[in-house]
């Protein structure tokens, strides 16, 4: 259903543009994993405007049809170069909006969201248009519920980008006109709905006199029968788009390790480590290894002041890496409960790899304890490194999983970390840390190298070991170092010799 004719406050002439925000409310960009800088925009067609009661068509042969319950705003006179200040002005109301996508064509649209958001009734509006002069902009609310059931709910106080910029920021380019729409983001719980599923949308404004609303705006969605033609792109489906769309891995049906996938990354961060490289590596020393990188111009590849929890314990493994943040109530309460980053990684470490935690050098609380130390270890995980504490010191330490921490400490995260990020940049112990890096462990401590460094870096320190070897038997047989160590031409040509070369 294309028609806008019957929304209450909305200007039936058509023709004016949709305009639509990518990310705006915390809770979504947390279920997003990016928290954008500035706000980001695309166009919606207005033939995809739709009143209430109408129905969506699920094309044939799609699959990730998604709502996103959302608080439209309604310009009433013309903005352009407008301050913040003045924006509200322009508005004449506020209504509920269904901002409608279809995950199956988004490869098509290459990021522009028309095919995939801009089908008929795909931009459902109102019922009723609250009037701008009834509320306050920062305390409304905003709802949805699928077949009865609220499953998005949340208000306009915790914008990242309140309407005002909102406003503020198009005019610096464009006219916003009477008529004119803003799609002001969507939070938290958007989800993937089928045919025969009800959605509905509601914005009011529970503080204002007479607790203003819009009304329900209720839309249903059906199966669509016309088959797409040849002479376009076709609905095309990953893991990652069902991801995506359904909101997390559970939702979609996937195994956790999929969650992986979020940025597209595959099923592996980086392809496991040679197994030629990684038996030279754990042959050799964190010592040697940071002498060769050294001689390379890499000076701070040392991740500073961590232990192993177990003496004569190594490692050697791939990079996975989770990032804390110092703690706020506000972010902990959005990232830190259910299925957080820290719980993810360690559900979802392969064989192999070394989970690497930046603690911001914090050692006053605990980053792993026993569980999910347990669980890397079932998964095969080749190590844990943190700047931070490990919780449950002493179980950890009799796990065969190589640990190395700043030391112990029987806090949780809620004391100064909020568990935020995985496999991005992380600096570890004045370290900086690439997924996919190469961690070596030993009784020194952790190296982290670059993985395209490894396998030279490697054989090199395999060579240099043999002739620090050789070195230590001519010291244990009386000789002095010097011209010993390091090798002069003499000591050389004789060593050599030795060696058959």
């Amino acid at each position: 259903m294309s028609s806008h004719q019957g929304i209450e406050g909305l200007p039936n002439s058509g023709g004016g543009k949709i305009i639509a925000v990518h990310l705006n409310y915390p809770s979504r960009a947390a279920q997003r994993g990016r928290t954008p800088e500035h706000p980001s925009y695309f166009l919606k067609p207005w033939s995809s405007v739709s009143s209430t009661g109408g129905t969506i068509e699920r094309p044939a042969g799609a699959e990730l049809l998604a709502f996103e319950g959302e608080i439209a705003i309604i310009i009433g006179t013309a903005a352009r170069h407008v301050r913040v200040e003045d924006a509200w002005q322009h508005v004449s109301g506020v209504t509920a909006a269904n901002d409608f996508g279809l995950y199956d064509l988004r490869s098509a649209d290459k990021g522009s969201n028309l095919r995939s958001k801009g089908g008929d009734g795909y931009t459902p509006l109102g019922p009723s248009v609250i009037s701008a002069e009834q509320i306050d902009p920062a305390a409304l609310r905003v709802r949805t519920w699928v077949n009865g059931v609220v499953v998005q709910d949340d208000t306009s106080d915790t914008l990242l980008f309140p309407f005002a910029q909102l406003i503020a920021d198009l005019s610096q380019l464009s006219t916003l006109e009477p008529g004119d729409v803003i799609l002001t983001g969507t939070p938290a719980g958007s989800s993937v709905v089928v045919p025969g599923d009800v959605v509905e949308v509601e914005v009011d404004a529970p503080t204002a006199p007479g607790t203003p609303t819009s009304g329900r705006l209720v839309t249903t969605v059906v199966e669509g029968t016309e088959p797409f033609g040849g002479f376009g792109a076709k609905p095309v489906v990953d893991d990652h788009q069902r991801i995506e769309a359904w909101g997390d891995a559970v939702a979609a049906g996937l195994p956790f390790d999929k969650l992986r996938d979020r940025d597209g990354l595959g099923d592996r961060v980086a392809e496991p480590l040679d197994t030629a490289v990684a038996e030279q590596l754990a042959s050799v020393s964190t010592a040697t290894l940071s002498a060769k990188l050294r001689a390379r111009g890499y000076t701070e590849v040392f991740i500073e002041g961590v232990h192993a929890s177990r003496p004569g314990t190594r490692m050697v493994g791939v990079a996975r890496t989770l990032r804390f943040v110092a703690y706020r109530p506000d972010l902990f309460a959005e990232r830190g409960n259910g299925f957080n980053a820290q719980k993810r990684i360690f559900d979802t470490v392969e064989s192999g790899e070394v989970i690497v935690i930046e603690a911001r050098g914090e050692r006053g609380t605990g980053t792993v304890g026993d569980v999910l130390a347990l669980r890397a270890q079932q998964r095969g995980s080749a190590g844990v490194v943190t700047d931070g504490g490990i919780r449950d010191a002493e179980q950890v330490a009799a796990f065969d999983l190589p640990t190395f921490s700043q030391g112990p400490h029987p806090s949780v995260l809620g004391r100064r970390h909020v568990p935020w990020e995985t496999d991005v940049a992380i600096t570890c112990g004045g370290a900086t840390v690439l997924p996919g890096d190469v961690i070596v462990g030993d009784g020194d401590g952790v190296i982290a190298i670059p993985r395209a460094l490894a396998a030279e870096v490697a054989a090199e320190a395999v060579v240099q070991e043999a002739e620090d070897a050789w070195i230590a038997e001519q010291v244990r047989g009386g000789a002095a170092v010097d011209g010993l160590f390091p090798l002069n031409a003499e000591w050389r040509a004789r060593y050599e010799s030795e060696q058959g070369r």
